[in-house]
């Protein structure tokens, strides 16, 4: 692999983000990162956040914000205080931002070493960032996710967890098959997205509109992916994946026999149906749906 390239970091010596960065490195195996290799964070554009919709509210913002300030997540909402996300960022980091602010906790996303056009790990939105290589000096890795209590980690230094996931692949469930990343310092859009890519069915909707506000905004290209959806009949064929319950409210969200990102989120912002089981319909369009 080539090393990349060094740039200035964002991450001041002394800092949270740099005690938690230098802890990895000290338990990191294998060689670096390939410079080509991206960071993606997903999010579902749709979704409102405060009352405003999503994208304009990152607009407003100008950089990512975590579920330890947001107090939401597409993956498990336990950022509060004594929950699981908490406990498992203490072991991870050695406690480097254990009295840290919300503001200055690392972004989670995943490393699309297999340069997947849909991202890293598309289970957590049907959207994603894809930051620059400029980032990839400041963030830490791990496999599985950090859910599972990892032991293996990695830095853009000393990186094996690609060569692991690609060995491991198969052998469970093919959502959870990513290499977790935490971007230590913030993610600011101007500075660290080179792209938005978005799912086509939002094609000639107010969230492409606010999406070309949003890169407008920050000189951020709005891209496209091949788009996830899933027949109804092939999600129904799986009850035991993700629940009855949740074929039975995929049947009531599905336009036309078909799932995508975009009736998922019309039933999220109505309320029509619980949010957390909405959350798990997604997967199923993912994990049974087109592209496989």
């Amino acid at each position: 692999m080539t090393r990349p390239a060094r740039t200035t970091s964002p991450v001041a010596c002394g800092t949270a983000a740099e005690r938690a960065l230098r802890h990895v490195s000290n338990l990191a195996r294998g060689g670096p990162v390939e410079p080509a290799w991206r960071i993606t964070l997903h999010f579902h554009p749709d979704r409102p956040f405060a009352g405003v919709p999503l994208l304009q509210a990152m607009t407003a913002d100008g950089r990512y914000r975590s579920q330890f300030e947001t107090g939401t997540s597409n993956g498990g909402p336990t950022a509060s205080p004594g929950g699981d996300r908490r406990r498992w960022e203490s072991r991870l980091f050695a406690g480097a931002y254990d009295s840290a602010p919300p503001r200055d906790r690392p972004v989670y996303g995943s490393l699309n070493h297999r340069r997947r056009p849909t991202g890293g790990s598309p289970r957590f939105g049907s959207a994603h960032l894809r930051l620059n290589a400029a980032t990839l000096v400041r963030c830490t890795f791990c496999d599985p996710d950090s859910v599972f209590e990892p032991v293996h980690l990695g830095t853009a230094e000393r990186l094996d967890l690609p060569e692991r996931a690609d060995a491991d692949a198969g052998a469970g469930d093919p959502l959870d098959d990513y290499v977790e990343a935490h971007v230590h310092g913030g993610v600011l859009f101007s500075r660290d997205v080179e792209a938005l890519v978005l799912d086509p069915c939002y094609r000639g909707s107010d969230v492409e509109t606010d999406a070309h506000r949003f890169g407008g905004s920050f000189g951020v290209p709005v891209e496209w992916h091949p788009g996830f959806s899933a027949r109804l009949h092939a999600v129904a064929e799986h009850p035991a994946y993700r629940g009855r319950d949740v074929v039975d409210a995929a049947t009531r969200v599905a336009v036309g026999g078909l799932l995508t990102a975009r009736c998922i989120g019309d039933a999220v912002r109505t309320g029509s149906e619980d949010e957390q089981v909405l959350k798990r319909v997604w997967h199923c369009t993912v994990r049974f749906g087109s592209p496989p």
